[in-house]
């Protein structure tokens, strides 16, 4: 059976934060994912959009997109953030995520913003559009905890060269912490995106 993508609506609320809190839950993370359904669902005072998923009238994956800024000399720019990508565990591997992150994309490009970020997999969203933010002028918002391969990026054509800057989350994100990692999870996600460095550079 062919899954929908389709917006987020009031009556998904709770199917989401159930999704959220499954996906990011995984591998004993659980305090993890109830952290980040949290801050999804606290985002109503900001600009934000969400994606679901949907077959059989079930919820199986949801994107958000959520507003935030680009500290550039000459101006705040508002920028799209995406977070959370999330599928039920059960679901994964089956393109639902790839699909949420095409549809987040197109979303970010029609509202006129001129870029969308996100701290991930460089392997996953490298081949989802995403590249290096770093390479275009940008730092994150958790400067020390967040691996640069981590932090990417899509450019749209509202992009201006001097719109470059250190990326700034609403407040909700660091009220609950949540702008890059921590030790002992940044650590072994350094050593993970080594250990990747090396075997592409003996390859």
């Amino acid at each position: 059976m062919a899954f929908e993508v389709r917006p987020e609506q009031p009556v998904d609320r709770d199917d989401v934060l159930r999704v959220i809190a499954a996906a990011f839950g995984d591998g004993g993370r659980e305090e993890h994912g109830l952290q980040v359904a949290d801050i999804w669902a606290s985002l109503g005072r900001h600009r934000r959009a969400g994606l679901v998923v949907e077959q059989g009238g079930h919820v199986l994956g949801h994107v958000g997109l959520s507003s935030a800024w680009v500290d550039a000399r000459r101006l705040l720019v508002e920028v799209w953030v995406l977070s959370p990508l999330s599928v039920l565990p059960e679901r994964q591997g089956q393109g639902i995520g790839t699909a949420l992150v095409e549809a987040a994309v197109g979303t970010a490009r029609r509202s006129g913003v001129p870029a969308l970020f996100l701290e991930g997999s460089p392997d996953y969203y490298g081949t989802r559009g995403f590249e290096r933010a770093d390479r275009h002028g940008f730092l994150p918002a958790a400067l020390e905890r967040t691996p640069r391969p981590a932090f990417q990026c899509v450019l749209f054509e509202g992009h201006e060269e001097w719109m470059a800057g250190q990326l700034i989350y609403p407040a909700v994100w660091w009220e609950h912490d949540a702008a890059g990692l921590r030790d002992p999870r940044l650590a072994e996600v350094e050593e993970r995106l080594r250990s990747a460095s090396a075997e592409s550079i003996e390859s």
